[in-house]
């Protein structure tokens, strides 16, 4: 390696002198550009570690030529995240303390490689990076840029932080910071990386890189139904437990940082939120409560408020109009509502039935009555917190 490669890769800030990058570079039936995706490393630094994820193609030839290299071989194709892990795990015992990934299909240059080093160099955190590519360039496949795009809107959704990239395979990971354990080990375990890294608080940010799709040399072992369904299946899971423990976890954590009257303005009430955006929590969360929705409704009311980008906790306060004391109420103004429309028996609440049982003889009449009285008193109470908002906020300026 010559001396401008060598000084090309090294951290220069004296504060990160002891860090050590490597390079990682996962491999599958890529003989065609493997090779030159290796060179073109090796111009930046000769700490790579090569897998061969179980190639039945001349990739162990090719990688004889290597020796000097940290490499893993695998008789069987185990999926790209369980090479990755393999890789990561390697590196660690080895002292690395970050990870640059690349992709051997030839989409990646490695000459973006000192702009990931940079971001190392002035991020005072630990940092994970991934490489942002240009979407709309010539010669990318559409199914990938829609791909891209579901998957940086559930990013979003399970951690808050939006991308312009999720997908790209050229990163930098933060190996001290990583979870012990992964369950995933294909396609998806870059997605739930990501994810679980950018739950522990770290940075997750894109840097952008140049990309190169030639149709005659690149090779791609994505399986668009098998692997969207695994992926399909990730995010369920990963979205389940943002509702149910990240995002209570990161509330309770923001409260013990500040003043209980700070923290209820800042993260629940939402004291910058403006009068439109409080009043269509409150009518979203009031729908969603009183509308036939059992067993979902705060579930539902919070996954639409983050959708919506809408204030949470008023949402859920709305939600809970349909707290035991008010059912009755509710139940008998949907019945009466939905005689207007659907022809039925008259009904009366009986002490010989119970509430189900009256439901039940009169559901179409319920279902319909529930679903206009939810959509009359969510706008009726949307539009008075509205006015109420304009006047109490006009008096306190």
């Amino acid at each position: 390696m010559t001396e401008t490669a060598d000084t090309f890769f090294k951290i220069e800030s004296s504060e990160k002198s002891d860090v050590k990058v490597c390079v990682i570079i996962p491999t599958y039936n890529n003989e065609r550009t493997l090779a030159r995706v290796i060179d073109g490393v090796l111009v930046h630094t000769n700490e790579v570690i090569i897998v061969n994820d179980g190639a039945t193609d001349s990739t162990p030839e090719i990688l004889k030529s290597y020796q000097s290299l940290q490499q893993i071989h695998f008789k069987k194709n185990i999926g790209k995240g369980k090479a990755l892990r393999e890789g990561f795990k390697k590196a660690i015992e080895l002292g690395y303390n970050y990870a640059v990934t690349i992709d051997s299909d030839g989409q990646h240059f490695p000459d973006d490689i000192p702009s990931f080093l940079k971001e190392i160099e002035i991020s005072s955190d630990p940092i994970l990076l991934i490489g942002s590519r240009n979407m709309e360039q010539d010669g990318i496949p559409k199914k990938s840029s829609f791909g891209n795009k579901f998957s940086n809107f559930w990013f979003w959704f399970e951690t808050g932080i939006k991308l312009e990239d999720t997908q790209s395979g050229y990163r930098v990971y933060p190996l001290d910071i990583l979870p012990k354990k992964f369950f995933t080990k294909k396609f998806e375990f870059e997605i739930e990386s990501i994810v679980r890294v950018a739950w522990k608080g770290v940075t997750v940010k894109n840097i952008p890189i140049n990309i190169s799709y030639n149709p005659e040399e690149r090779v791609t072992h994505f399986r668009p139904f098998k692997d969207f369904t695994r992926i399909s299946i990730l995010n369920t899971v990963l979205v389940v437990i943002a509702l149910l423990y990240i995002k209570p976890r990161d509330l309770f954590k923001n409260f013990k940082k500040k003043s209980l009257k700070r923290f209820i303005q800042e993260d629940l009430i939402g004291s910058g939120d403006s009068n439109l955006k409080i009043s269509l929590s409150l009518a979203l969360g009031v729908f969603i409560g009183i509308a036939p929705l059992w067993g979902v409704q705060t579930l539902l009311a919070i996954s639409l408020a983050v959708f919506l980008n809408l204030n949470k906790l008023i949402t859920f306060i709305g939600s809970n109009i349909s707290i035991p004391p008010m059912i009755p109420f509710i139940i008998y103004g949907s019945l009466q509502i939905g005689a207007l429309f659907v022809s039925s028996k008259t009904f009366t609440f009986s002490q010989n039935k119970s509430t189900f049982e009256t439901i039940a003889e009169h559901f179409t009449q319920y279902i319909v009555g529930s679903i206009l009285l939810a959509l009359i008193s969510s706008i009726v109470l949307g539009l008075v917190c509205y006015i109420t908002l304009l006047i109490t906020r006009k008096k306190s300026v």
